[in-house]
């Protein structure tokens, strides 16, 4: 069972810039650098108004993710670190992650980051094949990305994350299985995969409604996630969500909070915030939010959950997870009996070994984990009705 204690109140920042678009990103940047002293400035004013979102919880872990934290100067990451520790208490061993390109991990930018308290770097490699960089139009080659690795590690980084995408259509399962091979070899402490999906917004997206673009289908994508999974267990990877990987003791403790339902508080523009029972969303419009900060505004809209928002989310999230879904808890804090509401679709889930159920936990098997987001929906009592 896991430690739920281990896991408390984290902080993202969303560090909104990038050097160019890769072609596949959906996420909220932009590649005009002019604003970022400003933008650091408003982020710094945020993490001030919001001391007291989470309540004066100890923090127990810091997430920079973007866009490129990266691309942050001395100065700058000097600035949103003294802002992080006179509005919050840090806690003295809190995982303090930073998003990093290949490409910017310099001895330099290293030592600055071991000298400010950053103890975890998410690398985003993505792929050790030249080719296939080049088509998601990423900044860095194969060469880079190991160096980046090995470098961090020389520098005494060892807690190492590295993010790889599968189902790439002009990478077949055997160049595939070399990329994760090539992982395995720099010894990294985690590993993310994602499959490569095509979103509207993004040059991917633009491309396929023009007919130019086709992602891998679906046979291919499960075949590429098999071979993931069977080459990473092999190598000693724990498999405790869908799309992450852990040597044992270096699960990331950041996102573990948020699929264990933890508050959390998002400062930037794009970011999300949450205190168990609304959701806060940050406008994703640069100059919108830094006009905002200026005013001493925080430009954001605020959803409140119903119970059953709360219950679908806990459902969704952790049927993705290997410990899986307690149905006692659901039963407790939803008024929900899917041990018998839904007694027949869990029987047939176990008939067709996509879960197993011990004692009051329901996990997806691995074959299962493939349909996790359907699953879940048909989880839901047809008709249910939640208080609240």
């Amino acid at each position: 069972m896991i430690n739920l204690c281990a896991y408390v109140a984290g902080i993202y920042i969303h560090i909104p810039f990038c050097r160019q678009a890769c072609f596949y990103c959906d996420f909220h940047f932009s590649t005009n650098l002019r604003p970022r002293e400003d933008m650091v400035k408003a982020i710094g004013h945020e993490l001030s108004l919001r001391k007291d979102y989470l309540k004066g919880s100890a923090i127990q872990t810091v997430y920079f993710g973007g866009g490129t934290p990266s691309l942050l100067s001395r100065q700058e990451l000097e600035h949103i670190f003294s802002q992080l520790h006179q509005n919050f208490a840090i806690d003295s061993d809190a995982e303090i992650t930073l998003e990093a390109n290949p490409d910017d991990l310099s001895d330099d930018a290293l030592t600055l980051y071991k000298g400010i308290g950053i103890n975890r770097l998410s690398i985003g490699i993505q792929s050790f094949d030249d080719a296939v960089l080049k088509s998601l139009n990423r900044a860095h080659n194969g060469m880079a990305a190991r160096s980046g690795v090995m470098r961090a590690q020389d520098k005494g980084f060892n807690n190492i994350s590295i993010d790889l995408i599968y189902a790439i259509p002009q990478q077949d399962i055997d160049r595939w299985a070399e990329n994760v091979g090539e992982a395995i070899r720099l010894q990294p402490q985690h590993i993310s995969s994602y499959s490569l999906t095509i979103e509207e917004k993004t040059m991917f997206g633009k491309w396929a409604k023009q007919g130019k673009f086709k992602t891998a289908d679906d046979d291919v994508a499960a075949g590429e996630h098999e071979r993931l999974v069977d080459l990473l267990n092999a190598a000693g990877f724990e498999h405790y969500e869908v799309s992450n990987f852990a040597r044992p003791g270096y699960r990331s403790r950041h996102n573990t909070s948020y699929w264990l339902g933890k508050h959390y508080l998002g400062i930037g523009p794009g970011a999300h915030s949450f205190d168990t029972n609304t959701r806060q969303f940050n406008v994703s419009d640069n100059r919108k939010y830094i006009s905002s900060l200026q005013r001493d505004e925080i430009p954001s809209t605020i959803e409140t959950l119903s119970a059953q928002d709360k219950l679908n989310e806990y459902l969704m999230i952790s049927l993705r997870t290997s410990w899986g879904v307690d149905l006692a808890r659901v039963r407790h804090q939803f008024c929900v009996n899917l041990s018998e509401d839904r007694k027949d679709y869990i029987r047939n889930l176990e008939k067709e070994e996509l879960a197993t159920v011990t004692g009051e936990m329901l996990v997806l098997t691995r074959k299962g984990l493939l349909l996790a987001d359907e699953i879940a929906m048909n989880l839901i009592p047809s008709g249910s009705q939640l208080p609240g």
